[in-house]
């Protein structure tokens, strides 16, 4: 299974960062061929303020970011997870990814479980839930015979839904985010390696880079492929770019026989 990880610096110009996904996208699929293409949490639209992020939202399976991807996935015979957009449903909003599958058909829908209220060690507060709905659900989708777990940022510092993940059966556990540079610079590569450890998965962290929100804000971006014994196998560089690994699925094996914790747990 190839994949491919794309690295974005996306804003508060919604068409502008469409514009930037579609290039990236094709660039992607044009270098690497890849089986699966990820985006970055906020891929649409990284903006602040409650009333610009629930206008970029979008009515599934309406809005110019849905149908976007669904076409590329479609037009390229790849399967894309869609890092995450803001969705609208009801009077709710919500932290979401969407996967589509290479006929362009939707295939998961992941609304994110825990929410980003945090004030960081730079002084910036972040207050996700002000803005966004929690969800509820553990998600996994299939990318031929792959089965791959969903999850978005703040989630990688709760180490029960990666379990359920791969209680569930993950091959692959895939996490877009916006990770903050303060925090991503001492506990992004830690907490990715982690999570593929403790999970013996392939574990693709894909992240936001650079600045945003006029500067005030900053994402660490290092997107990377960490393979299930923790060793990072593929990384973007500190700019917007791609990134593509060969994923090796009978290594999973190799690694859960060598040290069976999936057998072990004693605590529920």
């Amino acid at each position: 299974m190839k994949v491919s990880l794309v690295q974005m610096n996306s804003g508060d110009d919604k068409a502008a960062n469409l514009k930037a996904a579609a290039a990236l996208i094709e660039k992607a699929v044009n270098e690497e061929a890849p089986d699966l293409i990820v985006l970055p949490e906020y891929f649409a639209y990284l903006g602040e303020g409650r009333d610009n992020v629930h206008g970029s939202a979008e009515e599934f399976p309406n809005g110019d970011a849905y149908r976007l991807i669904s076409q590329l996935a479609a037009k390229h015979g790849v399967t894309i997870h869609a890092g995450s957009m803001v969705e609208r449903s009801g009077n709710n909003h919500y932290n979401a990814t969407v996967v589509f599958d290479p006929k362009g058909k939707e295939i998961a829908k992941y609304r994110k479980i825990h929410l980003f209220d945090v004030d960081t060690p730079g002084g910036v507060s972040y207050r996700e839930s002000d803005t966004i709905s929690r969800g509820e659900d553990v998600v996994t989708y299939k990318v031929g015979d792959v089965t791959v777990g969903a999850a978005i940022c703040y989630d990688i510092r709760f180490p029960e839904l990666f379990r359920k993940l791969r209680d569930k059966g993950a091959d692959v556990i895939v996490l877009p985010a916006a990770f903050t540079l303060m925090t991503g610079k001492d506990h992004w590569e830690v907490l990715a390696r982690a999570r593929a450890i403790e999970t013996q998965t392939y574990f693709l962290a894909v992240g936001q880079v650079g600045a945003h929100a006029g500067g005030k804000k900053w994402c660490w971006g290092h997107s990377m492929v960490i393979d299930p014994w923790g060793h990072i196998v593929a990384q973007c560089s500190d700019r917007v770019s791609n990134t593509t690994a060969r994923l090796d699925l009978s290594y999973n094996g190799v690694v859960r026989g060598n040290v069976p914790v999936a057998k072990h747990h004693v605590l529920a």
